[in-house]
């Protein structure tokens, strides 16, 4: 398949773009400047010269594929609002390109969180999440199922890990060098679900070559490790104590720390055989790669 990756130089693009191209595919990978674009050769990818805005570009990029793997999105956490309306106005913009083909479009989504309850694909965000708007951005992906688009959507978890990764849990790494502890809310009881990139990236495979119409999946290798945890391990490796400290310590990332939110993938792995054979979330910590 020749498949059309947006976010193809992204912290999950540079895991899916070899994933992919070692399976025997053919990736056109959409870069916004130069440097994203010389990722994207490199990596053995052919190069579109675009981003979420542009949406002719996105348009011929998706006409001229045999399937779109969508997972750039601009992650502005000062106006989320603003990142959701991009991203829906690339997800129509693709969507039209596939209408009536059967070919597959696959997007990155999150899992829902619900606190006390372990998350399925059957469940969805409650409209007063700050994600709302990215979840009926899913929903209106596995609408298109209806319209002749092989459609599905990709719950992936808080933290994505792995050698290289930049998001949360680097963050969480910072704020304890900065404040001299390692902190967590409240008991550190709340959950976080996580999964190492290159099996988030093997499932985006299996999901473009195989989900059926309508498919929602997780990518979720640990259900739920407790914050406490990840505090505990990332103290031990920087020497410092572990204590509870204000959500505020933490910025806008304690309300997220605060929110228990496991997530399970069983259905997923049912559907499309796929099975986590990476380091879950601690032992990867305990690798070391995280505090070079």
């Amino acid at each position: 398949m020749r498949v059309f990756v947006t976010g193809a130089s992204g912290w999950i693009g540079t895991a899916v773009v070899p994933e992919l191209i070692g399976a025997g595919h053919q990736v056109l990978g959409l870069a916004r400047s130069d440097s994203p674009a010389a990722a994207i050769a490199a990596a053995g990818a052919e190069v579109l010269r675009g981003d979420l805005d542009d949406l002719g570009t996105l348009r011929a990029g998706a006409a001229g594929s045999d399937g779109v793997i969508h997972l750039a999105f601009i992650h502005e956490f000062t106006d989320v609002e603003a990142s959701v309306r991009a991203d829906r106005r690339a997800i129509e913009t693709m969507g039209a390109a596939l209408e009536g083909s059967g070919k597959p479009l696959v997007i990155a989504s999150g899992t829902p969180a619900l606190p006390g309850h372990v998350a399925t694909e059957r469940d969805e965000s409650p409209a007063s999440s700050p994600m709302a708007g990215r979840a009926a951005n899913a929903r209106a992906v596995l609408d298109m199922a209806a319209r002749g688009v092989r459609s599905s959507v990709v719950g992936l978890p808080r933290t994505v890990h792995g050698d290289g990764d930049h998001g949360f849990i680097a963050r969480l790494i910072a704020i304890a060098r900065d404040k001299g502890v390692s902190g967590y809310v409240g008991d550190g009881s709340s959950r976080w679900p996580a999964v190492h990139v290159r099996d988030a990236a093997h499932l985006f495979r299996l999901a473009i070559e195989q989900a059926p119409a309508g498919s929602r999946l997780h990518a979720v290798g640990d259900e739920g490790v407790p914050t406490r945890d990840i505090a505990e391990v990332i103290g031990r490796h920087l020497t410092l104590p572990t204590a509870s400290v204000p959500a505020d310590d933490f910025g806008w990332l304690g309300r997220i720390l605060a929110v228990d939110q496991p997530a399970s993938s069983t259905l997923t792995r049912e559907l499309l055989e796929w099975q986590p054979v990476q380091p879950g979330l601690i032992e990867d910590l305990d690798k070391g790669h995280y505090f070079s």
